[in-house]
């Protein structure tokens, strides 16, 4: 036992010399590519695939923060969505619901994003680097293998922008990674990749799901927004919605239907799979599976991402059709009497509402409807019809093949729209608004055992009257920012865009302390909430 002891403390000795040593930091970086071994074009494609198949942000770091939905970050983390559930089950988004992001778990979620979009731009560098020392690629393939690189190092750049705004910024000459995030202005590197990679990729891709020029341009004129250069991201999507690729899909549901993958709407979607070969079916929105409603729904679980009250009362229109943009919407909770926009039964499941074809959302789905509320969340939600779902896998039911949407049109459009604002067109902006309201107009969720997608007027809807109508001619600036920021909401609600645009427009301490105050009074663990 003695002898066992001494050589403990010896190991233990050695141990903390070895961990007071720096030598550790100079390293090379793990899991670098065998060169010989991909030295060929069929390798750098391969090292290609592998950078895009971080855009589902699912890198195998054991927990959801990487989540490319932003549902945590996004959703959670604004007045759009509860962290659902039932209290004490992944608390770390508990955490970050409650703005306590300096606990552990708030900030294993944070290291898993910041893992996540960095070894995406580590593949994308590797990629690069990579092709530069193979011969035999075309002139042609060499510029679009570095175009669809460099889009990808700036998308995952741009990812952790959005969250700490001071990132160091790598590119495929670095060779020391202890690089510093001071006095670094990641924006103009994120628009200087996307405007090479503009000039580098075709304006069209044989492979369904990669990137080409139309996507990138769409990708800049969102950073251009968020940059507040209004001139340039003006010029730029202009260029996309008159001239690109893409319209609207003709209904809304259309967007977040599997039939309906990389439909005219889709211009940035991981592609999702399963049935593929996978044995746990990791392919098809992993870090999405915990949204679903539980087990008394035909999907068995997790019941996360529960819309908020303050989001499905969003929904309410006046006599006029419009939105209540005087903020008496949240003056009282909705009722079955209320007008509503059809849109917030395609994006929240409510009781004694269809839920797509899976028959009529019921109280029963609800984990725990006294903590967290009564509804569910349903754009990431397939069509039973569709065979979407995964046959391997935990949870093979939130498993699925439906795309999942990184940028679609609407969106697009939208930031055209802000832009226009902005730049002094109102009218221009408003024509855009109008376009997204009049295709919300075109249908509503359908009856059980009828047809999903239905007239909004249709005399089988029972569980609500809708209406949805454009807004008319001449409103001023103040008044046409207030219905953009609206139109977001409601077309972009749960798809994990709002915190990002509260921060962007200043807005976020304002609205989500308000709503803070509001929410605490209808879910009480909000107390608990550190003011944002």
């Amino acid at each position: 036992m003695k002898h066992k002891l001494k050589i403990a403390g010896i190991i233990t000795v050695l141990s903390l010399l070895f961990a007071c040593n720096e030598d550790f930091l100079d390293r090379p970086a793990q899991g670098n590519l065998d060169a010989t071994t991909l030295a060929n074009q069929a390798g750098v494609e391969g090292n290609l695939i592998a950078a895009y198949s971080l855009l589902d942000g699912w890198g195998n770091y054991g927990d959801w923060g990487g989540t490319a939905s932003n549902w945590i970050w996004g959703s959670v983390a604004s007045d759009d969505a509860y962290k659902g559930s039932e209290p004490g089950d992944q608390q770390p988004t508990a955490d970050v619901e409650l703005y306590q992001w300096g606990t552990g778990g708030a900030d294993g979620y944070l290291n898993t994003k910041w893992q996540t979009n960095y070894d995406g731009v580590n593949r994308a560098n590797a990629t690069i680097a990579l092709m530069r020392t193979v011969e035999g690629i075309s002139e042609e393939d060499q510029a679009r293998i570095e175009g669809e690189a460099l889009f990808l190092r700036a998308h995952y750049h741009f990812e952790m922008w959005k969250l700490w705004g001071n990132i160091p910024y790598y590119t495929e000459a670095d060779e020391d990674f202890r690089k510093t995030n001071v006095g670094v202005d990641a924006l103009p590197l994120v628009i200087a990749d996307l405007e090479s990679a503009i000039s580098k990729l075709p304006t069209e891709q044989a492979s369904v799901g990669r990137v080409n020029r139309w996507v990138a341009k769409a990708v800049l004129g969102r950073v251009l927004v968020y940059q507040e250069s209004w001139g340039e991201a003006l010029t730029v999507l202009r260029d996309v919605v008159d001239n690109g690729p893409y319209a609207l899909e003709e209904n809304f549901h259309y967007a977040f239907d599997v039939a309906h993958n990389n439909g005219p709407e889709t211009v940035l979607a991981y592609q999702a799979s399963v049935n593929d070969g996978n044995p746990d079916g990791q392919n098809g929105n992993r870090n999405d599976r915990l949204n679903f409603p539980h087990s008394g729904s035909p999907f068995g679980c997790c019941g996360f991402h529960q819309p908020s009250q303050n989001l499905v009362n969003v929904f309410k229109v006046g006599a006029d059709g419009l939105p209540l943009l005087d903020g008496s919407w949240n003056d009282a909770d909705l009722t079955i009497d209320d007008v509503v926009d059809p849109r917030i039964d395609w994006t929240t499941g409510r009781d004694d509402v269809p839920f797509l074809d899976w028959g009529v959302h019921d109280p029963g789905w609800i984990r725990d409807r006294a903590w967290a509320g009564p509804y569910s969340p349903k754009k990431n939600i397939y069509e039973q019809a569709s065979g979407a779902g995964s046959a391997v896998g935990w949870a093979t039911y939130q498993l699925h093949s439906l795309n999942l949407h990184l940028l679609r049109f609407a969106d697009v459009m939208l930031l055209l729209a802000e832009a226009e604002i902005n730049a002094g067109s109102v009218e221009n902006a408003m024509a855009l608004i109008n376009e997204i309201r009049v295709r919300a107009a075109a249908g509503a969720q359908g009856p059980e055992g009828g047809d999903v997608v239905v007239p909004i007027d249709d005399p089988s809807i029972t569980w609500a009257t809708y209406d949805v109508k454009p807004y008319p001619s001449g409103m001023s600036a103040e008044d046409a920012m207030k219905a953009l920021k609206m139109e977001r909401r409601l077309e972009l609600g749960m798809e994990g865009h709002r915190f990002f645009d509260l921060r962007r427009w200043g807005e976020a301490e304002e609205v989500i302390n308000d709503y803070l105050e509001v929410e605490k009074t209808r879910r009480n663990y909000l107390t608990a909430a550190y003011p944002y």
